[in-house]
């Protein structure tokens, strides 16, 4: 009997990824239907429904679904549920679209021929209405809602069968794992608590030290980096792989930390977003969710720890994983290490407060961050990265981060 927390919503994971003969006969089925093709979190959510990472979906939602989660936090069938996960097509599409019908889904940036869905619904929506529900805000400004307010007019729902990973198990090898071999690493490490730790970053020092609070408490920590697609500036995950893997090797206690990776994209929901990463940490076996500051946030939208206040409108019936809540860290040259604001006496000018956007800032011109913020190792990978990039790279990135602080 296993001891990790179940798969959320009902005990068992539910992959919907095909393999063997019934794959093969779903690919040849899927090129003679009409096709739809999906924007890259559309593509992103498709992979974590096909590898049981959104378990206990079985599709694109449908319209009650939809406006429940909005509204209330939750499925129609109320399972807890904090994010709509719903796909999109134009209003000609919709129109050839038949109750009932199959078509295939392909990825709109590669063509590749991703998955089948049937079509059981065919509905509009107020997407201002859902952006407030899940952004706070209907600002154009916001990365996610501008997606929202772009996509397609009509949404289809329906149960998908998956065909496809879209290439992430061989770009990224070991790296990319799936919650059923998450969980049985787990098993085989004989970790029932395990804390994951989200990021789209490499590791620094802060990061390095809200991980070892971890382990201090659980038996051990997944470093679970976002694989799917970023937004300009955003250090690729090719890069973040070996600094994280640099920083754990030399810099904690073998066997305490897994790094992998999941294929979805971030839609910087803040509040509610660090909801859906507890939900599919559960799947993939994570008893709780580190939430520091700012946790999956952008810009100013959310304060610094709304996305911790707001695990505590939600009960552990809801949601088995449960927030691990740390405060603002930081280097302290008074303490002479790593601290927090509930553990530092000191005031501001005796506190390194770099953010990751000022240290990206000062690799791409050449410089140097200082010493307490990042270890040398992960220093050496990143200013290789900078300077390998071509001048027009580098002045996207400069101002990306001048755009966004």
């Amino acid at each position: 009997m296993s001891k990790l927390v179940p798969p959320h919503g009902g005990g068992e994971l539910k992959p919907l990824l095909l393999s063997g003969p019934a794959l093969a006969a779903a690919l040849a089925k899927a090129k003679t239907l009409k096709p739809i093709r999906m924007t890259s979190r559309e593509t992103g959510d498709l992979i974590m429904l096909g590898i049981g990472a959104f378990t206990p979906l079985d599709g694109f939602m449908g319209q009650a679904d939809w406006q429940a989660v909005c509204d209330k936090t939750r499925l129609a069938n109320g399972v807890f549920w904090p994010i709509p996960v719903t796909l999109s097509v134009n209003e000609q599409l919709a129109d050839e679209l038949s109750i009932g019908q199959e078509a295939a889904l392909v990825d709109d940036e590669s063509g590749e021929m991703m998955g089948i869905i049937t079509v059981r619904e065919k509905y509009t929506i107020d997407k201002a209405h859902e952006c407030r529900s899940v952004f706070q805000t209907d600002d154009m400004e916001h990365p996610g809602v501008q997606k929202v307010m772009n996509q397609a007019a009509v949404n289809v729902g329906g149960p998908v069968q998956v065909l496809s990973e879209g290439g992430f198990p061989e770009r990224y090898g070991d790296i990319y794992m799936r919650p059923a071999e998450t969980r049985a690493l787990f098993e085989a490490k004989k970790w029932h608590t395990v804390a994951a730790f989200q990021t789209r970053n490499p590791m620094h020092r802060s990061h390095e030290y809200l991980a070892k609070i971890a382990i201090e408490i659980m038996d051990g920590v997944l470093i679970h980096q976002v694989l799917g697609k970023l937004k300009a500036g955003d250090i690729p995950a090719e890069v973040r792989t070996p600094a994280i893997n640099a920083l754990t090797e030399n810099y904690f206690v073998k066997d305490t930390v897994v790094q992998a990776g999941y294929p979805m994209e971030m839609r910087y929901a803040g509040p509610k977003e660090a909801l859906l990463h507890a939900v599919f940490r559960q799947n993939f076996g994570c008893s709780h969710l580190i939430v520091g500051r700012d946790h999956a946030g952008v810009g100013d939208y959310y304060g610094p720890f709304d996305a911790q206040y707001i695990f505590d409108q939600v009960s552990p019936e809801d949601l088995q994983t449960r927030p691990l809540k740390i405060d603002w860290t930081f280097y302290c040259y008074k303490c002479e290490g790593m601290a927090s604001m509930k553990t530092c006496p000191h005031g501001k000018d005796d506190r390194l407060l770099l953010s990751g956007t000022a240290l990206r800032k000062t690799l791409s011109e050449g410089g140097d961050p200082p010493k307490e913020f990042s270890r040398p190792e992960v220093v050496k990978i990143l200013k290789a990265y900078y300077a390998g990039l071509k001048e027009d790279e580098k002045v996207e990135v400069k101002l990306h981060k001048a755009a966004t602080g």
